[in-house]
């Protein structure tokens, strides 16, 4: 069963709500828990939601070629995929789900291949991904507006995943994600 599942979006699309969603409903599913340099957030654990590196550790791990992927996401921020997680996953014989950005997506998908299925979430507009990130109450004036100027460029990247998740009702993407992930489980 080594396949994974790539779900990648411009941020504040809800490729994480969706990623969990899936990992409660599929017990064969589990996520990868990517590293990162960036701040905790409060309600974060680390080594559940993210691996908290420091730079200085993250370049270390660079340097030792301890990542599938990695990606600075924004300046002196990075996130990435270590090679230690997927074999830890796939040992118990579950299948990876990645909750990764767009070009770190992109990556994994050329470096898996056939194995698998890499699903770019959109939001069905550039206002409502605004609003959305907006409400996280999260940004600044300055980085919301980094985060749309970004997203408006992530989206140029759809045609290279596998396929497309537009995520406008919620209840209808997890029903789309389900018959996404159910189809890809059973090849």
């Amino acid at each position: 069963m080594e396949k994974v599942i790539l779900f990648s979006a411009p941020s504040g699309a809800g490729k994480t709500t969706i990623v969990r969603h899936l990992l409660a409903k599929y017990e064969q599913l589990m996520f990868s828990v990517s590293a990162t340099t960036r701040k905790k957030r409060d309600h974060e654990e680390n080594g559940v939601d993210y691996y908290f590196l420091s730079v200085n550790d993250f370049k270390e791990k660079i340097e030792s070629n301890a990542f599938l992927e990695y990606e600075e996401v924004y300046a002196g921020v990075f996130y990435g995929t270590l090679k230690s997680e997927i074999d830890r996953i796939w040992k118990m014989g579950k299948m990876v789900v990645f909750d990764v950005d767009v070009m770190g997506g992109k990556s994994l998908k050329k470096y898996f291949g056939e194995k698998a299925l890499a699903v770019f979430v959109k939001p069905p507009s550039l206002q409502v991904l605004a609003d959305r990130l907006a409400l996280r109450n999260t940004e600044t004036p300055e980085s919301l507006k980094t985060r749309i100027s970004k997203a408006e460029y992530e989206l140029t990247f759809e045609k290279d995943f596998d396929v497309a998740l537009v995520n406008n009702d919620l209840s209808s993407t997890f029903a789309a994600a389900e018959r996404l992930i159910e189809s890809f489980m059973a090849k």
